[in-house]
């Protein structure tokens, strides 16, 4: 099992010649170093605590210490003017993301009382605690002329605004954790004819990091047959806390679903399965459509408590989804229903799982006769995303970089859905309908997005900077 916890290194960084130069200077920025320590600590990462970094010598030693702890985010704080032959090594050594905070410890200096100090040494001690922004242009410099790239914060140590911007970068960095421990499930076969959704799949590795398991369904057949009555029985009681069953749902499709239900479980436990795409017809093998046409509320269920399922075979959306759904705002699978352009409105959803953690309402359970465009028939859901602020989030195959993001902020607003049992929901956005629909095109994404709760264009922005990949945002 793969160490999911953040692992942040932190350093102060200074010049180690002022510290006889300097009485108390040294002890009173390592208290500034021990209180961006604290607050990280709360963010429930590990910190590993480098010290002081002062000299050529600290640095190799940190960055070393660096790849020793493993640590995913490498944070420097800038104390006072430190030499950029001091943090060079360091990075180079440590081979991991670099956030610079440059933070003064308060907001101005107090001058009158400055300028009441007893002598020019105490002076220039008083205001070397405050230097912290005279090196950043100098180790931006050498950064960039190095190819190492770094990202910064700029502000006041005790400032909450400053603090919010220092937890984003500390978000984003727990998803690109997530998103390389990712063990992804890859069961079945894309849709026939969906070139869009198609991915380069060793791209999807070499960009995030995550671990493809391809997956029979025969597997996931053979795992529903040994699930016994009793079991089906309990996860049919599940059924019913976590949906809202609609009467003409007959007994024999609930226990079909919590059969699958329960097989699901255990196929995602055998293969530590975080995240899982599929799609199969099943046609020729009447158990393997039995089991892929009574899948949705195990998937389902599946994605509300953190291991998104994408249907079609979606790789890149299910990507998507985790990203959201690490961010704590859920990632429901969708796509275009219609235009209401006389609301101004965007209708989206999807068939198969849906994400019950952001349902506006308890998420009903339908029958359906038939499966649009796919094989047999079953049990389905219906849900819409709860009213407010959304973001849609859809992973782009780019030819330059990969991968880039694409991103949009809206509104889930009342309106009247399509009661045919799918996930729909009525979205509003600030360039309308059409300018959305026009500008979301232009950027090629594939016909399945993912939304999530909130407006999360700047940390989604700052992910994109670690992952090294472009973000377009369309509004």
């Amino acid at each position: 099992m793969a160490d999911r916890q953040l692992h942040v290194g932190l350093c102060g960084i200074g010049l180690e010649a002022y510290w006889p130069q300097f009485e108390g200077l040294r002890s009173r920025l390592e208290g500034y170093v021990r209180q961006v320590a604290e607050r990280l600590g709360k963010m429930d990462v590990q910190v590993e605590e480098l010290g002081m970094v002062d000299s050529a010598q600290r640095g190799r030693e940190a960055g070393k210490a660096c790849r020793r702890a493993d640590v995913d985010l490498l944070v420097i704080y800038v104390t006072t003017y430190a030499l950029s032959s001091t943090v060079l090594p360091m990075v180079q050594r440590a081979k991991t993301p670099v956030l610079v905070l440059n933070l003064q410890p308060e907001e101005a200096i107090d001058y009158e009382r400055f300028n009441r100090l007893p002598n020019r040494t105490a002076m220039t001690g008083e205001w070397l605690a405050f230097c912290s922004a005279c090196p950043v242009p100098e180790i931006a410099n050498v950064m960039l002329r190095a190819g190492l790239p770094f990202y910064q914060v700029t502000g006041v140590l005790g400032d909450e605004a400053t603090w919010a911007e220092i937890g984003e970068w500390i978000e984003a960095a727990r998803v690109k954790k997530a998103l390389a421990e990712n063990r992804l499930g890859l069961m079945g076969q894309y849709y026939s004819g969906m070139l869009d959704i198609m991915t380069d799949l060793t791209q999807v590795s070499i960009t995030f990091g995550s671990h493809m398991e391809h997956l029979e369904v025969d597997e996931l057949t053979a795992l529903c047959a040994e699930v016994g009555e009793r079991e089906i029985a309990s996860r049919i009681e599940d059924f019913r806390n976590h949906f809202e069953i609609q009467s003409d749902c007959a007994q024999t499709e609930l226990a079909r679903a919590a059969r699958t239900s329960v097989g699901l479980d255990r196929l995602v436990e055998t293969h530590d399965l975080q995240s899982l795409a599929y799609y199969a017809s099943g046609r020729g093998v009447p158990q393997n459509e039995d089991t892929m046409s009574s899948i949705i509320l195990g998937t389902s269920l599946l994605t509300a408590r953190g291991i998104p399922v994408a249907g079609e075979y979606e790789v890149k959306n299910v990507l998507a989804m985790k990203i959201l759904d690490c961010l704590g705002a859920g990632g429901s699978f969708s796509e275009y229903y219609a235009l209401d352009l006389e609301l101004d409105h965007v209708l989206m959803g999807h068939d198969g799982p849906g994400h019950l953690a952001i349902a506006e309402n308890k998420t009903k359970v339908r029958p359906l006769e038939q499966f649009h465009g796919k094989a047999g028939s079953g049990l389905s859901v219906e849900m819409s995303v709860k009213l407010g602020p959304v973001t849609l989030l859809s992973v782009v195959e780019d030819a330059k970089y990969g991968f880039k993001m694409l991103v949009a902020e809206g509104e889930s607003v009342p309106g009247e859905v399509l009661r045919i049992g799918n996930t729909n929901s009525h979205y509003r956005f600030p360039i309308g309908a059409l300018g959305f629909v026009k500008a979301w095109n232009e950027q090629g994404p594939a016909h399945h997005c993912a939304i999530g709760l909130g407006h999360l264009s700047t940390k989604l922005s700052k992910l994109a900077k670690l992952l090294a990949i472009p973000m377009e945002r369309v509004c």
